[in-house]
């Protein structure tokens, strides 16, 4: 079975102004990349172990505002909101970015919702945001789009936290 790494993200930007953020999480995200760990089959002991590289950059941006959630894509990609309004809803797939270290994504067993008192499982069987490769999925109605904008109810994630696709 072919095996996922991604780079770590680099330290907090917390410090910078909300416009340098987005602009450094932009180039660590452009950067981001996904290694596919696995043995091309046939090509000879000489390729044994070759790994693909492969690329992900986010769409855009959960953005919380005056209680509205929106998704901001870049506009770019305002062509494949086309029927995305006639929805009712959707599942985004984003970036757990604050939870992207080494450490975190060394960690394999969690107790659900940081409690003690529930029982140790592994974090494929829970919604922990540590995880080996910190993807995270969420349904969100859709409230409205508008150009590069969709309008949701809601979502378990932070502002500006990167949204890498969406899915009917």
């Amino acid at each position: 079975m072919p095996t996922l790494f991604v780079s770590p993200k680099p330290t907090s930007c917390a410090h910078l102004s909300a416009g340098r953020r987005r602009s450094r999480r932009m180039r660590l995200f452009s950067g981001l990349v996904f290694l596919l760990a696995a043995a091309a089959a046939g090509t000879g002991a000489s390729d044994e172990g070759a790994t693909p590289v492969y690329e992900i950059s986010p769409i855009g941006w959960i953005k919380k505002t005056e209680g509205r959630t929106i998704i901001e894509l870049e506009r770019r990609y305002q062509p494949a909101l086309l029927g995305v309004g006639e929805l009712e809803a959707i599942w985004v797939l984003y970036w757990f970015d604050r939870n992207d270290t080494p450490d975190k994504r060394s960690i394999l067993q969690v107790h659900p919702r940081a409690n003690p008192d529930n029982p140790l499982r592994g974090v494929f069987a829970t919604r922990a945001p540590v995880r080996p490769n910190p993807i995270a999925l969420s349904r969100c109605r859709v409230l409205s789009v508008r150009d590069n904008v969709i309008e949701i109810d809601d979502i378990d994630a932070f502002p500006d936290t990167p949204v890498l696709d969406i899915k009917p």
